[in-house]
């Protein structure tokens, strides 16, 4: 056996160390928006980012753009809304079940996944499981949390069947504004225009820039950056490299907020990093 570690896969690497840090920003952003409010602003400061290149985006990319944005405004949503009531490393434990949701969701469409990707995910899950764990169930915040795993996990799947068939910037681009506009609209619906004209007085500083960075870096940059990488990774080996998340959001907390890792979460975080490895694994090329 051999591992295979490309530029492909380090750039989704990359994508999960960025995004390790919007846990702790989501869970402060909650205290003043709402899931959908989050969501929103987050999409629509991204598609100001995408602007320059809309314009060049064919039919066929704003149709597929707009399925998976759908799919991942849905995710979004159901993460922040569950934020609202439970901690985040529940979120993240909840969250990090989409690892396994992949391989069957592709098997269940009629792919045959490896069994070496079953085993890899679920190890996953189980590191993930050891890590974040902690109790405090809540039904409605727990089902809103799994559905948008279930959801990013189909967003996973149809991004590496469809991401050859367009232009990566202009593939993040349609998403993008797909998200703002279902995301605007979702938002008005739910709050109403009194509730977004209280806006600017529950938006300070520090949120403002946490909302700049979840727009602009993990959201514009991101996303490109996936449309890219996934023409080449496919979907179940995408899905166990994302399980490493939650180990980089355990990471910053350990090194910016001086938040302690337990004996058992330094062993879930060695599990997951396993887990990576051995999606990674290739049969050696037989001997000429």
């Amino acid at each position: 056996m051999s591992l295979r570690l490309d530029r492909y896969v380090a750039a989704l690497l990359f994508v999960t160390v960025v995004w390790g840090a919007t846990f702790p920003i989501l869970k402060r952003a909650t205290a003043s928006l709402s899931g959908v409010e989050i969501s929103a602003l987050r999409f629509l400061i991204a598609a100001a980012c995408m602007a320059p290149w809309v314009l060049k985006v064919p039919r066929h990319t704003w149709r597929d753009g707009a399925v998976m944005g759908a799919l991942v405004l849905a995710s979004y949503v159901g993460q922040a809304f569950g934020l609202e009531f439970i901690s985040s490393n529940r979120s993240a434990f909840l969250t990090s079940l989409n690892v396994l949701m992949v391989p069957m969701l592709a098997w269940a469409w009629g792919a045959r996944p490896d069994r070496t990707v079953f085993v890899a995910a679920a190890l996953a899950c189980l590191g993930i499981g050891l890590m974040s764990y902690d109790g405090g169930a809540h039904l409605l915040a727990d089902t809103t949390t799994v559905l948008g795993a279930l959801a990013y996990a189909a967003y996973v799947l149809l991004l590496s069947g469809r991401s050859r068939k367009h232009v990566p910037i202009q593939l993040a681009a349609a998403q993008m504004f797909c998200m703002a506009l279902m995301g605007g609209v979702w938002m008005l619906a739910t709050g109403g225009w009194d509730r977004v004209q209280t806006l600017p007085e529950r938006l300070d500083t520090e949120l403002m820039a946490g909302l700049l960075y979840l727009g602009v870096v993990a959201s514009a940059a991101m996303f490109f950056l996936q449309a890219v990488a996934q023409r080449y990774v496919n979907a179940n080996q995408s899905a166990v490299i994302y399980a490493m998340e939650p180990v980089f959001a355990a990471l910053f907390a350990w090194v910016w907020l001086s938040e302690t890792m337990t004996q058992r979460a330094v062993l879930g975080a060695v599990i997951v990093v396993g887990a990576v490895v051995l999606s990674e694994l290739k049969p050696a090329p037989a001997a000429p």
